[in-house]
């Protein structure tokens, strides 16, 4: 099994193409105190409402907290509530959203109305007739423009009337063309209309509708999977379980199950679009389905905690997989003395690398092609808040330690708990020190040390769009 920490490095910049059914979330927040003397229901007190993107724009989301390219193509209306999708997601630099606008239809919007974190009503603004014959095509030679630059091929079917059995069927043939991996993430009851997928990912209810048949045990439901890979050509399925966790059926191959995350779940919202887009970012690395699918799973435990369509980062799902880790600073000046003797250079960076994201991988990455060997100074907890302020870090020196211990690029990680790196520098003498930001070389801190042993100061710029700050409230 390939390393998780591998995969979840290599997955920024890789290329997915999502299809579906794009829309609105809007969450209206309030307070029930009383019953309506107007009728036997809830008055609900408004506090606050937000929106977010949702459906398979949700799934893009999620791909983009992964580093992931994205382009999202789906249908819209010709209304105010396109304009705030556009809006919602023109914070997003990695989605490229090809929207297809329909004059006939609304923009879907689902409207959730919660009291105490529990959702009490919900509002849907949709129009679900299938496409014109026009439109149709438009979106089928959108997608086939897309497939020359796309490693994988996600179809996000919310049964709003744009991916019929005829479109579903032209996207997988035009993929298969192109040497594109297809995942669907399904809502019809007819299974033939995903036929020839490599993997579809329903949940218990929607496979029991596409089967027809009341499937109580783990063992039916694997039979019943056989069958329908072997009747519908598929590559796998993947039949999500809620609590019970997930069962993998694949074409030749023994079935895999896999419990579920023991999690408190606080909402379910945009659950699927975190599994589908989790599977689909490991495959365009190259992992293996059953990589993908264990990585899914803790996605999907981290996700159903969060309120609203919410999003997971790389650094939440390696801290809740890592193992611990704890290096002294006499530890890594030992490894220093080593690497030095066998004429390695050594390369120095440091941070609060609280929440890890892409854009932190992309500062390591290029650290690391600047030297041999990369050790990372991390601020303490103490330090970090010192920085950033209380109620930072989000994850303790522990757990981001752990994290980056385990990345391919890192290859030392020593906690600090100073203001500034300085004494550590001193004591490692890096032959490279590293820095990610808009830094002028002669304001960096140890830079003094570094030159008068011959050394050099390195400036990486940050990858726009990414900060810890921002994603923690996405």
């Amino acid at each position: 099994m390939t390393s998780f920490s591998s995969i979840m490095s290599a997955m920024p910049g890789k290329r997915i193409t999502v299809v579906g059914d794009v829309m609105l979330d809007q969450f209206v927040t309030g307070k029930v105190n009383r019953i309506s003397p107007e009728a036997p229901v809830p008055v609900l007190t408004y506090q606050s409402e937000s929106l977010m993107p949702g459906g398979a724009a949700n799934v893009a989301r999620n791909l983009a907290r992964f580093g992931i390219l994205s382009t999202l193509i789906g249908v819209v209306g010709q209304d105010d509530n396109a304009s705030k999708l556009v809006t919602c997601l023109a914070d997003e630099p990695s989605i490229t959203l090809k929207a297809i606008a329909d004059r006939q239809r609304l923009t879907t919007v689902k409207t959730r109305f919660t009291s105490s974190g529990q959702q009490i009503l919900r509002l849907d603004h949709e129009v679900t007739a299938p496409l014109s014959p026009a439109l149709t095509k438009r979106l089928i030679n959108t997608v086939k423009s897309a497939l020359s630059k796309t490693d994988v091929l996600i179809l996000s079917d919310y049964n709003k009337g744009l991916l019929d059995q005829n479109t579903v069927q032209a996207l997988i043939a035009l993929a298969k063309d192109a040497g594109v991996t297809v995942v669907a993430d399904p809502k019809k009851n007819d299974p033939s209309v995903y036929k020839g997928c490599d993997l579809i990912t329903p949940n218990l209810q929607e496979f029991r509708q596409m089967t027809g048949l009341d499937l109580t045990s783990r063992d039916a439901i694997i039979d019943a999977a056989k069958a329908m890979v072997r009747r519908q050509k598929l590559g796998a399925i993947l039949i999500t379980l809620g609590a019970d966790g997930m069962v993998l059926v694949t074409k030749g191959q023994p079935p895999l199950s896999i419990q579920a995350q023991a999690k408190t779940v606080f909402d379910v919202s945009g659950a699927g679009d975190t599994v589908i887009a989790t599977i689909a970012a490991t495959l365009a690395t190259g992992g293996t389905l059953d990589d993908a699918i264990r990585l899914a799973t803790v996605a999907a435990g981290l996700v159903v905690g969060k309120s609203g369509t919410a999003t997971v980062l790389a650094g939440e799902i390696l801290a809740e997989i890592s193992p611990s880790y704890g290096k002294s600073q006499d530890d890594v000046q030992a490894m220093v003395k080593s690497w030095r003797d066998e004429g390695l250079t050594i390369g120095f960076t440091n941070g609060c690398f609280d929440l890890l994201h892409p854009g932190h991988l992309w500062v390591l990455e290029k650290a690391a092609a600047c030297c041999d060997k990369l050790i990372v100074g991390l601020n303490s907890d103490q330090s970090t808040r010192r920085l950033k302020g209380q109620g930072r870090p989000f994850q303790d020196e522990g757990t981001r330690a752990a994290v980056l211990a385990g990345l391919p690029m890192v290859d030392a990680v020593v906690i600090f708990d100073s203001p500034t790196p300085a004494k550590l520098i001193k004591a490692i003498a890096p032959d490279r020190l590293i820095k990610g930001g808009d830094y002028n070389a002669k304001d960096v801190v140890g830079r003094q040390t570094v030159l008068a042993r011959g050394g050099k100061v390195v400036i990486i710029p940050t990858k726009p769009g990414f900060s810890t700050t921002r994603l923690s409230k996405a």
